[in-house]
């Protein structure tokens, strides 16, 4: 998810707000869970060659996965050689996904997933371990919109989801990926942070609030988790083309030209971009990279 702030006129400053994981900024947006798929291909039947592609042998753990960043995510992820094991609440959609991935020749299972629930996501995380017997990344991608608005018409309800979702799921996946890590010996965790982190957030103050909460705990936990073999960075996207995105400009017609006027490289992310730079962190690639939040923004928060 991502948030782009353009400038427009003199001096004027038009919060335009990207939620990159993609889809309406609904009820539905707000957790993720999935049923579990059990045709064509599964984990029990192969898994990422060693050495092939990018993340070749890894299995990796990815929620939010049903669309924008999370599903290219995915559909990326198997296509460099990870087993994947996805998560989401849009179940018809994660298991389409799946289904795809496994067409292509890729390993891809889904499992349930309530990120407003402790309990769910330790299960989830468990499933992995069910599935392949062990850990090697993990993109913690789920997250919630807050209705737009200041600081002081921001409901306590808003603010207990933005916690919930966006800061206490990800300590939460954090710990149960880890616990599952330590079994291969190490392993690696990108968080989905925002531009919206890095700078006051007026439009979006709780979501603001708890994705720069989460960078700390990214940093943290890097610090904590290195002598561990444990590897923790975050991503921070900008503005992201998602069906949101299209959705919104047709009901607004100029959003994307202002978006798009905000970013120094003239125009907005590709989900799959934003997605490249995840895998690249989970790589061994980036295998002396920990406590960073790399911004994937196209310039428009230097």
């Amino acid at each position: 998810m991502g948030q782009v702030c353009a400038r427009r006129g003199a001096g004027a400053w038009y919060s335009l707000c990207l939620y990159a994981v993609g889809g309406r900024p609904d009820a539905g947006a707000m957790t993720s869970d999935s049923n579990d798929t059990n045709n064509a291909k599964t984990s029990s039947d192969a898994t990422g060659d060693a050495g092939v592609g990018l993340l070749g042998g890894k299995v990796v753990f990815i929620t939010g996965a049903s669309r924008g960043i999370g599903e290219a995510a995915a559909r990326l992820f198997a296509a460099e050689g990870a087993s994947v094991v996805l998560a989401a609440r849009s179940t018809d959609a994660l298991d389409r996904v799946v289904r795809e991935i496994r067409a292509d020749g890729g390993v891809a299972d889904a499992v349930a997933l309530d990120l407003a629930d402790p309990a769910s996501i330790r299960a989830a995380v468990g499933r992995v371990g069910e599935l392949h017997g062990r850990l090697d990344g993990a993109f913690n991608n789920g997250a919630a919109v807050q209705q737009p608005g200041p600081v002081g018409s921001t409901s306590d309800e808003d603010i207990d989801r933005q916690f919930t979702v966006n800061f206490r799921a990800h300590w939460t996946a954090m710990n149960a990926e880890v616990a599952l890590m330590r079994r291969g010996g190490g392993g690696a965790i990108v968080n989905t942070s925002s531009i919206g982190s890095r700078r006051a957030n007026p439009a979006l103050p709780a979501y603001g609030a708890m994705k720069r909460a989460l960078n700390s705990l990214t940093e943290t936990a890097a610090v904590d988790l290195g002598p561990a073999g444990v590897r923790v960075n975050g991503i921070a996207p900008g503005g992201t083309a998602t069906r949101m995105i299209d959705e919104w400009e047709a009901a607004t017609p100029g959003i994307v030209e202002g978006i798009t006027a905000s970013v120094p490289l003239g125009r907005m992310a590709a989900p799959r971009e934003v997605a490249e730079a995840a895998a690249w962190l989970l790589s061994d690639r980036a295998s002396y990279v920990t406590g960073a939040i790399l911004p994937v923004d196209g310039g428009a928060g230097a």
